[in-house]
This record gives structure tokens, C-alpha cells and sequence, in this order.
């Protein structure tokens, strides 16, 4: 019976599933990178190089890329400015209303992503329901769709959720006799929110901030229907080195290059949450 204690064994499937469905097609993308592609598309296994690289390296690739980080941590930013809030007042809410509460904020989990980003392109199109009612109000019509401000504002909808459950699971963890304590000395709401709430919730706001980013810098659905195809993320990129331009190599490449940012960012995310777990440990 001891056997099935084993936590070597009882992580063996969840290890099993990660290295099946996530090792392995990274190092399957990685290994794609060092070929040609192939006359008639695909690969040309014969014919190994380091081309992929020195190509992803233009400045045409790398504004891409910069601008796709841009948009993506302008949408992190405004997801964290919308989130925490909401999590703070669901985590001060009743214990009772809480539950429904966080049932309302990812509600939106239960529609198809694609349903989701068509709903936005009724909504924000000239004739939409939002120009509809400003024009109701004597106000002209304004430009919501295919531009950046459509893309920013469907990966916010989208991905805010996250940062929602992140920084509720870090609040539902904070100890409320540090808050009160604060409050008994002096402080002001205010400063007992600056100097304790937020310190000590800072691994949830990262751990939310970073699944945004990453969600939202490899995202290609968003830029094509929201964006009109004028804005050209990473995302949109590989969609196309893999389905339209057929060039599997320098599709795979660019996948590597953000499959690496990614890592970068988990392992920077982790580190950050060790570190804060250490620093409030309380000493025995």
C-alpha cells in the first residue's frame, strides 16, 4: 500500500501528460528550426542550417515581435488595473456571496473563445450596438473596430479572468490579523493596502500578469478579427509560416524564439514567488 504513496508515483501520469503533450512537441518545434523548408513546402530534412536564425534576426521580424510585446503588456497592464480591484471586493465580499461572485467572473469561460470575439465585432462595428447608442445620444460614430484599441480591449476581456483568480487565491491566503494590526497602530486604509495588502499578494498579481502576457503575446485569433489583419503579432506570424507560406523551418524558429520568452518569463514568475513565500515566511 506504501507504493501508492509514493509521491514519485503518484506524479508519474501528471509527469507523463507534460512530457507527452509539451517536451516533446518543444523539442519536436526546436529540432524543426535547423532545417531548410522544403521545395514544395514542409521540410527538407537533408538539408540542415542556421539560416532560420539569421532570418528571424531582421529588424522587419524583430519590430514584430517588439510590437507584439507592446500590445501584450499594454492589455497585462489594463487586465491588472481591472482585475485586482475586482478581486479585492470579491475577497472583502460576504463568505456566502463570494462563491457567486467568482462564478460571474469566469462566466465567461463557458462561451467559445471565437463566439467571444465575434460578440466584440457586433458590438464595435460602425453599425454596432455602441455606435448605435452613441448616435442616440447626438454623438458621432466612432472608429472601435480593426484597430489597436479593438485588439487590446478583447485580450483584456478574454484574459482578465486570470488576474482575477490569481491575486482572490493570494488575498484568500493573507493573514487579516497583519491588516488589522496595521489599522491598530495608526495607519490609514490606504497605507496598510500599500505597505501589507499588495506586498504580500505581489506573487498572485505576478502569476496573473505573466498569464496574460503570455496568453496575449502568442494570441493570433484576437489581432485577425478584432485587429482587421492590419496588426501582424507573433501569433499571426506563425499562422502563417505554418498554414499559408507552408515554410514549417522558419515557422518553427519563431515558434522556438517565443516558446523561449514564455519559459523566460515562467521561470522569472516562480522565482519571484519562491522568493516572496520566503521573505513572509514566519520564523518558527
Amino acid at each position: 500500500m506504501r507504493y501508492f504513496r509514493s509521491p514519485t508515483l503518484l506524479m508519474l501520469p501528471g509527469l507523463i501528460w507534460l512530457l507527452a503533450l509539451m517536451v516533446v512537441p518543444c523539442l519536436l518545434i526546436l529540432v524543426l528550426a535547423f532545417f531548410e523548408r522544403g521545395v514544395y513546402g514542409g521540410i527538407d530534412w537533408d538539408a540542415p542550417t542556421l539560416e532560420n536564425f539569421r532570418r528571424a534576426a531582421d529588424p522587419l521580424y524583430l519590430s514584430i515581435f517588439l510590437d507584439s510585446g507592446r500590445i501584450a503588456g499594454l492589455a497585462t497592464a489594463i487586465a491588472l488595473l481591472i482585475g485586482y480591484p475586482a478581486a479585492y471586493a470579491i475577497a472583502k465580499a460576504p463568505a456566502r456571496r463570494q462563491t457567486t461572485l467568482l462564478f460571474l467572473a469566469i462566466l465567461p469561460f463557458w462561451t467559445n473563445y471565437l463566439i467571444r470575439t465575434y460578440a466584440w465585432i457586433v458590438l464595435l462595428n460602425p453599425a454596432g450596438l455602441v455606435n448605435g447608442a452613441l448616435q442616440g445620444l447626438g454623438l458621432p460614430a466612432l472608429p472601435l473596430l480593426y484597430n489597436e484599441f479593438a485588439v487590446v480591449l478583447g485580450l483584456v476581456y478574454n484574459y482578465t479572468p486570470f488576474v482575477i483568480l490569481a491575486v482572490y487565491s493570494s488575498l484568500q491566503r493573507l493573514d487579516p490579523s497583519l491588516t488589522e494590526a496595521s489599522r491598530d497602530l495608526g495607519a490609514s486604509a490606504a497605507t496598510t493596502f500599500l505597505r501589507i495588502t499588495l506586498p504580500l499578494t505581489a506573487p498572485g498579481v505576478a502569476a496573473g500578469a505573466v498569464f496574460v502576457f503570455v496568453l496575449s503575446i502568442g494570441n493570433f485569433l484576437t489581432p485577425d478579427l478584432l485587429g482587421g489583419g492590419k496588426f501582424q503579432m507573433v501569433g499571426n506570424l506563425v499562422y502563417d509560416q505554418f498554414l499559408s507560406a507552408r515554410d514549417w523551418p522558419f515557422g518553427a524558429t519563431l515558434s522556438a524564439m517565443l516558446i523561449a520568452v514564455m519559459m523566460g518569463l515562467l521561470l522569472l514568475q516562480a522565482l519571484f514567488g519562491a522568493r516572496a513565500r520566503g521573505q513572509n515566511a514566519t520564523p518558527a
